[in-house]
């Protein structure tokens, strides 16, 4: 019996040690911030295989981007708010086994004294309504870019196919009616903040509020207004009411899919259990508390409706259906050229001696990527005619100025003065902070932009913000300040900046061509 004994442990052992070789040992995602809050619910299933997971958010476009380099994606999953950027982007089907984890209608949530004082309360809301409030001056709102986020992108969509009509599918020959460009060019109008991402933006909502400076509306999907309701309500915040525009929105399909880097089997075993369990009816039940639609349930799971605010996910949504890949890459090149919001940009550029040798050359070079339109254009970040483009070299004081609008030989010129830049000198970030704010502040037309500072640099900065900050808190409309960094720039100065005036760092050190491109987005 001893050695009966003996055999069954060593038996069990073999069975464990199998298994054990059966489970992935890691595995990453690499998903839209609008998912951050399933992470959890993905994190417990990760503990009961022993599975090391590990998740980075990116914006849409980063997403459709990786997938279309030849490196492709350095995750075992994706998992973007829409399959629209997979359609778009995904020409070698890298991904497999696309799955629908929950559903999102983009709508459009408006502070609730604002939607009572549009009388907007208790009825239907077309699109017609929310463009003669912005051409009232009544309504602004935030909304992240079209070209970088998948909630922008799905607003204004929803956009054209009113301004059509509300015809079933856009066509390529609708893009060419002046009168539906003219309509969408007006609704984006209202927009008074952009970003590169829809947890970003509804983070900043939150921030206002509580500050005392808030906005609005925001486009967002319908569960983000939960979550950003649920973040106001502690604060004694009004909510923001959930206006479904009648004529249709666009649905977010929240696709999870598999990429397989040859890791072995037992990476897609593991993808293939997860999506089984997401799928189950205690998981589902999870994922519906978080106000999301379920687009695999049999039973009628779904968060409990909170008429207050209007928030039903139970509501049946006019859903428009969304054209052809090729139809949305000529839809989003449109918006980005000739239909947002223009902005008003003002790009200080760090030349101080710090930045001799590989640092000059790498500033040199991600402005070649910025202001050439053949190379712009492949990212969708490319400027616009109506866009105002300041750049400002500096070292320890701002060198000179120079100013143009968006058109191709405009941006040429610009080039040719930057290429005559060379390093040298101290580093004062805070007097061409300075600088730029003035001239945005003197711009005729700054009110018909989106204004920002943008500050590339890659040492710390003689000064302190003080004196910088003072000022711009004189100057209304407040002028967001983001900050690029690469080598060895310190951080910290720039986070301050960023945090003072609502705006993000970015870190060029590995790609500062991507850091330009992502803060493209948020003007």
């Amino acid at each position: 019996m001893r050695a009966l004994g003996v055999v069954v442990v060593a038996l069990a052992a073999l069975a464990l040690a199998a298994c054990d070789r059966e489970s992935a040992k890691s595995f990453s995602f690499v998903a839209g911030s609008e998912n951050t809050v399933l992470q959890p619910i993905v994190e417990a299933f990760c503990k009961q295989r022993n599975t090391t997971c590990t998740f980075s958010y990116e914006g849409s476009l980063d997403i459709g981007l990786a997938l279309q380099s030849a490196d492709g994606v350095a995750a075992d999953a994706v998992w973007p708010a829409s399959s629209v950027w997979i359609d778009l982007f995904d020409t070698g089907r890298k991904v497999k086994d696309l799955t629908s984890i929950a559903q999102m209608p983009v709508i459009l949530g408006v502070r609730k004294s604002k939607a009572e004082e549009l009388g907007w309360i208790g009825k239907d809301v077309l699109m017609a309504d929310i463009l003669a409030a912005v051409q009232q001056k009544r309504l602004s709102f935030l909304m992240t870019s079209a070209t970088q986020s998948n909630s922008g992108a799905s607003a204004y969509l929803a956009m054209l196919s009113s301004a059509l009509g509300g015809k079933t599918v856009i066509e390529p020959g609708d893009l060419d009616d002046s009168t539906v460009r003219g309509t969408v060019q007006a609704l984006l109008q209202g927009v008074t903040r952009s970003s590169g991402s829809s947890g970003w933006l509804a983070d900043l909502y939150v921030e206002a509020a509580k500050s005392g400076s808030g906005y609005d509306a925001m486009w967002n999907y319908e569960a983000v207004l939960k979550e950003t309701n649920d973040k106001l309500k502690p604060l004694n915040q009004e909510p923001l009411y959930a206006i479904y525009p009648a004529d249709g929105v666009a649905v977010a399909d929240s696709p999870l899919g598999f990429i397989d880097r040859g890791t072995g089997p037992e990476t897609e075993k593991f993808f293939t259990e997860l999506v089984a369990y997401l799928q189950s009816a205690e998981v589902q039940k999870q994922i519906a508390a978080t106000g999301r639609r379920l687009p695999f349930s049999s039973d009628a799971i779904a968060a409990t409706p909170e008429p207050d605010w209007n928030f039903d996910p139970t509501r049946i949504v006019t859903a428009i259906r969304l054209p052809e890949p090729a139809v949305i890459r000529q839809a989003l090149d449109l918006y980005q050229v000739a239909l947002r919001k223009p902005s008003l940009s003002a790009l200080c550029l760090d030349f101080s001696g710090s930045m001799q040798g590989e640092g000059e050359q790498q500033l040199q070079a991600a402005m070649r990527f910025l202001l050439t339109p053949e190379q712009a254009s492949q990212v969708l970040v490319q400027w616009s005619p109506e866009d105002r483009i300041i750049v400002l070299p500096f070292d320890g004081r701002v060198r000179s100025g120079f100013e143009a609008t968006g058109d191709a030989e405009a941006q040429a010129a610009l080039l040719a003065e930057v290429a005559n830049e060379q390093a040298d000198g101290g580093t004062d970030m805070y007097s061409c902070a300075a600088d730029a704010l003035t001239r945005i502040a003197a711009a005729p037309d700054r009110d018909d932009h989106l204004p920002a500072i943008l500050i590339l640099t890659d040492g710390r900065s003689e000064g302190d913000a003080l004196g910088f900050l003072e000022q711009w808190r004189r100057i209304e409309p407040h002028v967001p300040v983001f900050g690029i960094t690469f080598g060895d720039a310190d951080k910290t100065q720039l986070d301050t900046l960023a945090a003072a005036t609502s705006a993000r760092v970015f870190d060029g050190r590995g790609d500062l061509a991507g850091a330009f491109r992502a803060a493209r987005g948020y003007n």
